[in-house]
Parts: structure tokens; sequence; C-alpha cells
């Protein structure tokens, strides 16, 4: 009964502005920006911080974003990993904390029972405010990390990846990976991950994203009390814009596999474009939607050069990749990336068919509870409209932008936004075998 009830509500949230709650905003006296959503189906709460402090912040030492966000939870005021890790098992609730190229996270979800909810909030907030950033823990995690590296050698799809960004984004910031490299993890010692913290893990430089069974004045009460003995500092500034590529670019990498890992793509664009929504509904033709996409119908089912080939966007802060990619046998590495720039090209000068839009559109909309299906997802929704200052009604007017885009926006936002001439191509395979174009 419980589990039809949400489902209930969902479906009002996506179908009508009027039935569902709206998302609440402010800004906290220190400089915290809050999302807040209240939900009261059950008792729980999902609280998400997202700082400016992601990989894109590293500068020469790449991988520190990630161990400073890595290294919070190992130690912070008197309490070592074990004892923070039972503070928050011991009233039932879960901690968790990531890195990426834009920002860092830290979650939080727990019961709203006030008791559970106070020892978890004051676990949180101490993690969050008094990381200690032991000697040990970051000697432990440092070498972890570099035996990561060392394995992602052997790794085609690393090293097609890695390879990728560095083509794509040469000295720009998004050029390398939030785990780093060998010689760069090797340089951070833990006074860098102190000076990072103290830089980027401040109130002014924060969002916080909050679901659950709240109050107003009880989730005003719930930030301030986790944010209290954090110094305001100052945003984070703004990352450099990202060059068009100026010419082709085409990277062979050899690897001792009877496979080839292809990637191809562009810059493309930052979150905010007005052209998300064509672009996003015309690659779900292209490459987005599986095993029914235009990339599939050509690579897969009518020449069998792979058993899976995708495109997509991805928007960030500034301007995201897209990608195009596949694997397939050494031997058709080259007929495989043919086909595929030649299906780029003919989608980019003649768009989908009406007939491939509208089915896309349908698609797309009925996807859509599912991305909002749980009170851990709309904190992932509430973070990223906050971090990169989309509009409040995002969520809810997210139907009636899918299905307004028309044929003649898919068209033309591909011709903008993506020129077939200048593309980063890597491939990773055993080029002996490979036939050329």
């Amino acid at each position: 009964m419980l589990i039809k009830t949400i489902l209930i509500s969902l479906c009002l949230f996506v179908t009508s502005i009027q039935a569902a709650p709206k998302i609440q905003h402010w800004v906290t006296d220190n400089g915290v920006r809050i999302y807040f959503f209240p939900t009261h189906e059950l008792p729980m709460m999902d609280f998400r911080v997202v700082f400016d402090a992601g990989a894109a912040r590293d500068g020469e030492k790449h991988g520190l974003a990630l161990l400073t966000n890595g290294l919070l939870a190992e130690g912070a005021a008197n309490w070592n990993a074990s004892e923070i890790a039972e503070q928050f098992e011991g009233v039932g609730a879960t901690f968790s904390n990531s890195s990426h190229r834009d920002m860092a996270v830290l979650s939080l979800r727990s019961l709203t029972d006030p008791k559970l909810l106070n020892v978890a909030t004051k676990a949180f907030s101490t993690v969050l405010t008094a990381p200690s950033f032991p000697q040990k823990a970051f000697d432990r995690e440092r070498n972890r990390l570099l035996i990561s590296l060392e394995r992602q050698k052997q790794s085609p799809d690393s090293i097609s990846n890695k390879a990728f960004y560095e083509a794509l984004y040469e000295k720009h910031p998004y050029a390398h990976l939030a785990t780093g490299d060998i010689d760069s993890v090797k340089s951070i010692n833990v006074n860098d991950l102190k000076t990072f913290y103290k830089k980027y893990y401040v109130s002014q430089n924060a969002v916080v994203a909050l679901v659950g069974d709240l109050t107003r004045k009880q989730a005003e009460a719930l930030v301030d009390q986790i944010f209290k003995s954090m110094g305001s500092g100052v945003r984070a500034p703004k990352i450099a814009p990202v060059p068009t590529l100026s010419e082709n670019k085409n990277v062979d990498i050899f690897f001792p596999s009877t496979q080839s890992h292809i990637l191809l793509g562009q810059p493309g664009i930052k979150r905010g474009d007005n052209d998300y929504f064509p672009l996003y509904v015309a690659n779900h033709v292209l490459g987005g939607s599986g095993l029914v996409s235009t990339l599939s119908d050509e690579i897969r089912e009518k020449r069998g050069l792979a058993y899976s080939s995708y495109s997509y966007f991805v928007p960030m802060r500034e301007k995201g990749p897209f990608i195009m990619g596949l694997q397939t046998k050494n031997e058709s590495a080259g007929e495989a990336l043919t086909v595929l720039r030649e299906v780029l090209r003919k989608f980019v000068n003649n768009g989908p068919t009406q007939a491939e839009l509208d089915a896309a559109k349908k698609n797309l909309v009925g996807g859509f509870a599912l991305r909002i299906a749980s009170n851990k997802k709309i904190v992932e929704n509430l973070a990223s409209i906050g971090f990169y200052q989309m509009p409040l009604d995002y969520l809810d007017t997210y139907i009636k932008n899918i299905e307004s885009v028309t044929l003649d926006q898919v068209k033309n936002a591909f011709k903008r936004h993506i020129n077939p001439d200048k593309m980063a191509t890597v491939v990773v395979g055993d080029a002996k075998k490979t036939q050329k174009n």
C-alpha cells in the first residue's frame, strides 16, 4: 500500500504542476544554496551536498580532488573511520561520497525520527566540517589509487577513455580523468588535501539538495546544524571555456587484444544550453536508445560489426563531450569506423524522420517517471538543478519540453553543434589486424 501511494504521488508530480509540492529554494546567511522538496510518504530524508570541487579544480596534481573527497570519512574530529561508520550504522543511516569532473558530493540518508536524525546529522556534520586526513589512511588510499591506475593500463576501455578526453580537451581542466595519473598521484601529499579542502569545501561553494519528510522549518534547522562550523569562504572561479576542435584528430594505440575499442566525438554542450532538449531527443534516435537506435541498426543489424554501439551528450559546466563508440573485432575496426562516421554525417545533414522523432519523444516521456521514482533519484535531480543553476521548474516542465521539440529544431541543433569534419577519434587495439580506411 505504501509503495502504491508513492507511485501515485510521483504520477501527480509528473502530470500536474498544481498537485505537486514546489521546489523550495533559499540561501543561508553564510552562502549555502538550498533546494528542498518535501515528501511525506516515508519517514525518511535524503540530504546531498555538492561542492564545486571536482577534478577540474585539480590544477597540476591530477587526482587531488578525488583523494580529498575520499579521505573525508577516514577520520574526523576524534573519530577514526570505523567509529564514523558506527555512528551512521547505529541509527540506520547511510553515508556516501564521490568526486567527478565538475563536482564533489557527500550524501546522507536517514530516518526522520528526531533521536535518530540528530545522531546522523551530527556525524555527517563532523565528517563534512572537521576531517582530520590521517596520514595512514592517506597512504593506504593513495596506494590503492596507484594500483588501480596500474590496472587501467591493462584495460583497453580505460586506455581509450583517457586518450579520448586528452585528445578532446588538450590543456583544458577537463582533459584529465578524476583518478589522475600515476606521476601526479605520487606527487600528492596530505598537506595538498588539507589546502584543497580549505579552499573549496566552504559554504559559499556549496549546494544542498534535500528531499524527505520534513517541514521547511525543520529543513532550515537541519542545514544550519550541519554547516554551523564551516567557514564561508568564496565560490570557486569560473572554469575556462572549452575550445572548439580546429581539425580532425586521430589517435591509434596498440593493445594486444582481439577487439578494438573505438571512440569518436567532439566538445558538445554545457548545462543550460537552449538546444539541450532538441539534441537530447535527436540523440535518442541516433544512438541513445540502445538496440533500436540508428547506429545499432546500421552497425549491428545490417552489418554485424558490433553487439552494441552508442552515442550521447555529457553536458557539464562548460562543454562536455559528445561521444560515439563501439567495440568490434580488430579486422572490422576500419569498416566500423567508416560506418560510424557515415551515419553521423548523414544524421547531421538530414536528421531523423518525423516518425523516428515521434517515437523518441514518446519513449522519453514514458520513461520520465523512472527518473524520479525514489527520493534518492529526486535528490540527485535537485542537486544538478542547483549546481548548474537550472530553472526551478525543470522537472515540472520536462515532459512539455520534450513534447514540444520539432523536426526543424532537431535538424538545426545538430548542424549547429556537431561538425563531422572536426572530430577526435581514438582506436585502441591491434592495428596490424585492422583494416585501414
